[in-house]
């Protein structure tokens, strides 16, 4: 089980880019979602976060700019960035909590290689 990235790169200020983070495997049950984000020398930020309801809470510095949703048929999480200024470079990581059987129900805490993005004029 393990969560596969894209959708990073390069973009313009102003301009727009979607992330994409799927689920590969099989799990019982997905749970909250979340992108965090990862610059050289600074702690690593919850960038925004979505819950099985669809409940969202987002850093306020991407508040109005950033969208996170989730496609729960595909265990997929989107971050869809607009208007992105050059403090949003930094490397995206996909979250997933997940909720799995083996001998009993278990959780755990799944991350994603990361996915790069650019912002640069």
């Amino acid at each position: 089980v393990r969560l596969v990235e894209s959708g990073g790169g390069l973009v313009q200020p102003g301009g727009s880019l979607r992330l994409s983070c799927a689920l590969s495997g099989n799990v019982y049950r997905v749970r909250r979602m979340a992108w965090y984000r990862q610059t050289p020398g600074k702690q690593r930020e919850l960038v925004a976060s979505i819950t099985p309801a669809g409940s969202t809470t987002y850093a306020e510095s991407v508040k109005g700019r950033f969208t996170i949703s989730r496609d729960t048929d595909k265990n997929t999480v989107y971050l869809q960035l607009n208007r992105p200024n050059s403090e949003d470079t930094a490397v995206y990581i996909c979250n997933q909590e997940i909720m799995y059987y083996r001998v009993s129900y278990d959780y755990a805490e799944l991350w994603g290689q990361g996915t790069q993005v650019i912002v640069f004029s």
